[in-house]
């Protein structure tokens, strides 16, 4: 029997077992998939020359994340590579916003939009530089970050106070508005707040906004080399040397009680797996709460605040083998691993209108990945490894559009709307369908069954909005990874502080599990014999 059993073998069910075998404990990891890693794999499904990223790509929040610092992971031969730029957002009439490698040279960028707009972006990063290590050490640790808020309050207080909180408050439109005259800024602040489900006139997706973008202009949006996957081995590798137990294709089918506390899993071949101290779960909230625990075992107020618990929005995701570049008009994009594809602020407050109403966007804001540029092994020398997603609303209510796509997401209804997603491309690349060699479509449902964390394909498991973050995540309580089960731990991006590939989910429930009361190392040791 080990100590702890893992429900899931995502990068934070992998993280939380690491941190708990390096800690002396046996850990027996469970996934239902054949192969582990949750959103962070790649394979050559799309063609057998190119590699593809199945889910996630691009790793800023990695690169910048102290959890997987302290992991180690270039032991274990992970290897990042970066594209010559790091993102770029053409506009219809040819010009190009650039977020570059080094600040000066986006700088130069911005002020051909307006003069002014370099130094403001400066300004920007500056507060950054001021503010970025504390506030990063203090969102990836558990809530609240006392030691790491305590700092950052500081440097708060001497970087403006009230009116720098005041400015990360603001929707990203406003805060564009009052940064910078000119689009080019503006632009790159709010696509990247659209990374998650984040309006431009949404509270806080200014500072969300501003977190995405400085977090490029400082780690940039690098990639594993050879694949996402690479990370993903890394992790399983570091986990088997070090003791570490990982068992794919072994579906958790409940969590095992015993007055109230979890005593381990059982599967869905319907083996018991017991824990002597602890059951960490790699998944969603409503899916541990009401499919693994049971509502029976919960309390009433638990069970009601999971009937408020909001997805993120839905995802459809394109994947392509291309024979040659992307035929970008403004050619500063050629440069980028990541391309957003908008008219503009306007055109994306229009998308969110789109999906808040529940309709399909009939003009999808496209965030463009440009793999083999990133990364040279992807594919052979002249080709692009490439891929593309949208958001979509969880619940359709009608189409924007002139296809009429409900949601079935039929073969009909998957050719449609990655012909739409292609049109978009075609408006700043034309002749870029000439160029696919091959292409796979994944639509809501696709994801959601390689990966039931993805639910209908929210990628962030859960809202990023200010009203499910910190304690309000997943549910109004402590933001927490404790759960009210004894010795079962939430490990998800479910839990404080959410989406994103760092590790930070599972280090929580690792370190929560670890301060929890235990038996005696005596008993601990007679109980293993």
């Amino acid at each position: 029997m080990p100590d702890a059993v893992v429900i899931g073998a995502g990068p934070n069910g992998l993280v939380a077992a690491n941190l708990l075998v390096d800690a002396g404990w046996s850990v027996e990891v469970l996934e239902a998939q054949q192969e582990p890693g949750g959103a962070v794999r790649s394979d050559r499904g799309v063609h057998p020359d190119f590699v593809s990223d199945v889910f996630s790509a691009f790793y800023p929040l990695a690169a910048a994340s102290p959890v997987l610092a302290r992991l180690d992971l270039a032991a274990e031969g992970l290897r990042w590579s970066h594209a010559p730029a790091v993102l770029a957002h053409p506009l219809p009439d040819g010009r190009c916003a650039v977020l570059e490698r080094q600040v000066e040279d986006t700088c130069a960028g911005l002020s051909r939009f307006a003069a002014a707009d370099g130094p403001s972006w400066l300004d920007l990063y500056r507060t950054w530089n001021r503010l970025g290590p504390d506030l990063v050490q203090a969102l990836f640790t558990p809530f609240p970050p006392l030691r790491a808020g305590w700092r950052l309050a500081t440097k708060v207080r001497a970087s403006g106070g009230l009116r720098l909180a005041r400015k990360l408050a603001l929707p990203v439109r406003r805060l564009g508005e009052e940064e910078f005259a000119g689009e080019g800024g503006r632009i790159l602040l709010a696509g990247n707040a659209l990374h998650a489900d984040l309006a431009p006139e949404a509270a806080g997706s200014g500072g969300f906004g501003w977190l995405m973008s400085m977090l490029g202009q400082s780690h940039g949006f690098p990639v594993p080399v050879g694949g996402a996957g690479a990370l993903t081995t890394a992790l399983t590798n570091r986990l088997q040397r070090r003791g570490g137990v990982l068992r794919c294709g072994e579906r958790v089918a409940a969590v095992t009680l015993r007055s109230g506390t979890a005593t381990g899993v059982t599967t869905a071949s319907g083996e018991t797996v017991g824990a002597r101290r602890a059951v960490l779960a790699d998944t969603s909230a409503p899916a541990l709460y009401r499919d693994l625990v049971g509502e029976e075992h919960l309390p009433s107020r638990l069970v009601r605040d999971l009937e408020r618990f909001q997805w993120d929005f839905a995802t459809f995701k394109i994947d392509w083998a291309l024979t040659g570049p992307v035929p970008w008009t403004a050619p500063e994009a050629a440069r980028a691993g990541t391309v957003h594809l908008a008219a503009g602020v306007d055109g994306l407050t229009r998308f969110a209108a789109q999906i808040a109403a529940g309709q399909i966007p009939d003009e999808p804001f496209t965030l463009f990945g440009q793999m083999t540029t990133a990364d040279p092994t992807r594919s052979p020398t002249g080709t692009e490894s490439a891929w593309a997603y949208t958001h979509l609303p969880q619940h359709i209510t009608a189409d924007a559009g002139p296809d009429g796509i409900t949601g079935r997401w039929d073969p009909r209804e998957q050719q449609a709307m990655a012909d739409r997603i292609e049109a978009q491309v075609e408006r700043f690349a034309p002749g870029f369908r000439d160029r696919i060699a091959a292409r796979r479509i994944l639509a809501p449902t696709t994801l959601q069954a390689m990966n039931e964390n993805l639910h209908n394909g929210a990628i962030n498991n859960g809202t990023t909005a200010l009203h499910q973050q910190l304690v309000f995540r997943p549910t109004p309580g402590t933001g927490r990874p404790e759960t009210p089960v004894k010795r079962l731990y939430l490990a998800s991006a479910a839990a404080h502080p959410g989406g994103g590939v760092h590790g930070a989910p599972g280090a929580n429930a690792a370190r929560a599990a670890l301060r929890s009361p235990t038996p005696s190392s005596v008993l601990h040791r007679a109980q293993r014999v």
